[in-house]
């Protein structure tokens, strides 16, 4: 091979190097990040600027480089190759070893690997080249775009590096394996895509669980509900539970009895607002946005037969997201907490299998509910709040009494349940005459 063939070569190979540097780094530059590198003062950031605000003129630009340069380099070195040996096929075998190494090493791996790790030094220094090159080029890359967008099935050339939702995961995944995020910033980004996904019957509070107040009762009733429950909002009912006309806010009510004493025998649906009604099968994200909007906290689900599902808040949609909202009181309880005499401090999730195995009966069952919450619940008829009590029968006749503890956490579901039983030592009490 002449010396003017091989330097011409090497030159040419050199050239496709920085252009497959020159990619790979602006691959991996966005437009927020020259803009920042604006704001930090480097030196050459405003031409970054200008190439990451059309990315896609400046990224065929350099492919437009690397291209020509390695097939230049593939004829010189095909053409000395010819020159050197008297068999072609072993000049076209000779020549064809060289390029594979020299386009996988030299021009392939190396230069990618540089752009990917120093991605804003090398789109800086890129940029000082594409600009110029792609004035004096004019008409010549986007004509090429163009054609190669005919060519191509589908879209074409994006101009985003995601062409996926997976993709876009994928990255994010990657960003805190490499620690560039938390993994509690990794979680709450693939949540805000799963929201999209999510519909307002999977986050929602049931109709069981729901605390409510008739329309007949009184403001001075609904104010202790409130006060006794922890709820701030509760649905007023009609007919029945699943008639839901309004919503009563606590702040409503303790504005009508500061103004006045006697609104305190007022009815409660006097100060009830208009409740908002929601399709159980509608996107979670959707209604976030609407409540947004409308500056609603709270709406009423309906079910497919057109009754009530039960009510979703902003803050529901929003624990999807950024997860459980805890109370700073918030802490660990043991399942069983023996307090003497028989009486025990229980979780209301604890099993009744485990209540009944206190009391000596491993076999106690209830075909209906499963925890001590749930069994409170059935014999109340409703759903329990802080200070109610009710009585339940062992298999062997004895009777306990279940006491609903403080309420805990966003939606004031109660912890604990005293358990002691009712015996000699605790006669039932006769009402006093008034």
């Amino acid at each position: 091979m002449t010396p003017q063939l091989a330097v011409g070569a090497v030159v040419l190979v050199v050239v496709a190097w920085l252009a497959a540097c020159a990619e790979a780094g602006l691959a991996r530059v966005s437009s927020f990040r020259a803009e920042e590198a604006v704001r930090a003062g480097r030196r050459g950031s405003a031409r970054l600027v200008q190439v990451t605000a059309d990315p896609t003129r400046y990224l065929n630009v350099a492919l437009l480089v690397r291209v020509v340069c390695e097939m230049a380099a593939a004829a010189l070195v095909v053409f000395a190759c010819l020159k050197e040996f008297d068999k072609t096929w072993q000049a076209l075998a000779v020549a064809i070893t060289v390029m594979v190494l020299v386009s996988y090493v030299a021009v392939g791996v190396s230069p990618r690997t540089i752009g990917r790790q120093h991605p804003l030094n090398t789109a800086t220094a890129a940029a000082y080249v594409l600009l110029p090159l792609a004035r004096i080029m004019g008409p010549i890359p986007p004509l090429l775009i163009l054609i190669g967008n005919a060519l191509t099935p589908g879209k074409g050339f994006r101009r985003g590096p995601f062409a996926s939702e997976a993709e876009l995961r994928a990255m994010v995944d990657l960003a805190e394996k490499e620690s560039l995020i938390e993994d509690e910033e990794r979680r709450m980004v693939h949540s805000v895509f799963e929201l999209g996904d999510t519909l307002v019957r999977e986050v929602m509070v049931p109709r069981t669980d729901l605390v409510v107040i008739e329309r007949y009762k009184t403001i001075r009733q609904a104010l202790t509900l409130a006060l006794r429950s922890g709820f701030s909002r509760i649905p007023v009912t009609g007919e029945n539970e699943d008639d839901i006309v309004g919503i009563v806010y606590l702040k409503d009510l303790a504005r009508k009895t500061h103004i006045s004493r006697d609104a305190e025998s007022e009815l409660v649906s006097t100060a009830m607002r208009p409740a908002a009604f929601v399709p159980d099968t509608k996107n979670a994200g959707d209604l976030l946005r609407e409540m947004q909007q409308e500056r609603n906290h709270v709406a009423v689900v309906i079910d497919e037969y057109g009754g009530t599902a039960g009510i979703v808040t902003i803050e529901d949609i929003l624990e999807e997201i950024v997860g459980e909202i805890t109370d700073e009181y918030d802490r660990e309880l043991p399942p069983v907490q023996e307090l003497g005499d028989d009486r025990f401090r229980v979780t209301a999730r604890l099993d009744i299998t485990d209540l009944g195995e206190l009391y000596g009966f491993e076999a106690y069952d209830d075909e209906d509910v499963e925890t001590v919450g749930g069994l409170l619940a059935k014999a109340l008829g409703r759903v329990p709040i802080a200070g109610a009590s009710a009585v339940v029968k062992l298999p062997d006749g004895r009777e306990l009494r279940l006491t609903a503890e403080a309420a805990a956490g966003r939606r004031n579901k109660i912890v604990t349940v005293l358990v002691e039983p009712v015996g000699p030592a605790d006669p039932p009490q006769e009402e006093k005459p008034e």
